[in-house]
């Protein structure tokens, strides 16, 4: 072991490994499909304490009656991991999609998508929050945005020690050269330790996203991924992260 947290010695590559690790997310914003962008290889980090009434189990779109909760019931028991949240009732499935259905069939892309929500919300049956989420994520990231990110699970490794010097157990074993992080992790990320550790440190900024044609005004830029999918179809990577390119 070298610092605290990480390990050294595991060789030298001229392939820059650039790495995000974060939660699951309910069909998260856009945001966080931007980070899947900037990487090589996600992990999904479910190990880690789950957090009640956060995106986790939820997220919001945009309706006629203004914004709106689509949320994922997980019970009253918080002391539990995220990949430990188990989905017993799947009535919430129909619901979801008839409340998606109502808000935008009428949108320009819906019915491009509605096989893929079909299968996810009236074929499936999701045993775990972690199992939804991270279908969902992964299959609009590869099948619908076009993304060729490697995605794994940190229960796949063996990672060592709690809070921060766990997750710089978990870069070191991916073999991160640069980890992504998102902004409000400046909170509890120790700038210094990661450099020790020989990983470079990029915090994602959201700044400068473009409007898009969205239903039902005002804009909001912080609703699912959905809500710019049904509305632009393929046309959502752009607006995603293309538009840097035509402004740089």
């Amino acid at each position: 072991m070298g610092a605290a947290g990480c390990s050294v010695g595991f060789g030298t590559s001229s392939v820059v490994n650039r790495v995000a690790v974060l939660q699951s997310n309910y069909i998260p914003w856009k945001g966080y499909f931007d980070i899947i962008h900037d990487v090589d290889f996600f992990v999904f980090y479910d190990d880690v304490q789950y957090t009640k009434n956060d995106w986790r189990n939820r997220n919001r779109i945009k309706t006629a009656n203004g914004l709106q909760w689509l949320t994922v019931p997980t019970g009253s028991d918080i002391d539990r991991r995220i990949c430990d949240v188990l989905l017993p009732d799947a009535r919430w499935a129909q619901k979801h999609w008839k409340t998606l259905q109502q808000a935008y069939s009428p949108a320009p892309h819906f019915h491009r998508y509605e096989a893929f929500l079909r299968h996810v919300y009236l074929e499936r049956r999701w045993e775990s929050l972690s199992q939804l989420n991270q279908y969902l994520i992964t299959a609009i990231a590869h099948d619908h945005l076009g993304l060729a990110t490697r995605f794994e699970d940190s229960r796949n490794y063996a990672v060592e020690g709690a809070k921060f010097d766990r997750l710089l157990s978990l870069l070191t074993q991916v073999r991160a050269d640069v980890y992504v992080s998102g902004p409000s992790a400046r909170d509890y990320i120790d700038a210094n330790r990661v450099a020790e550790c020989g990983i470079e440190l990029v915090y994602k900024s959201y700044d400068g996203y473009p409007e898009y044609p969205q239903r039902f005004p005002p804009f909001e830029h912080a609703v699912s991924i959905l809500d710019l999918l049904f509305n632009v179809g393929p046309e959502a990577p752009f607006y995603i992260w293309g538009w840097r390119q035509q402004s740089s």
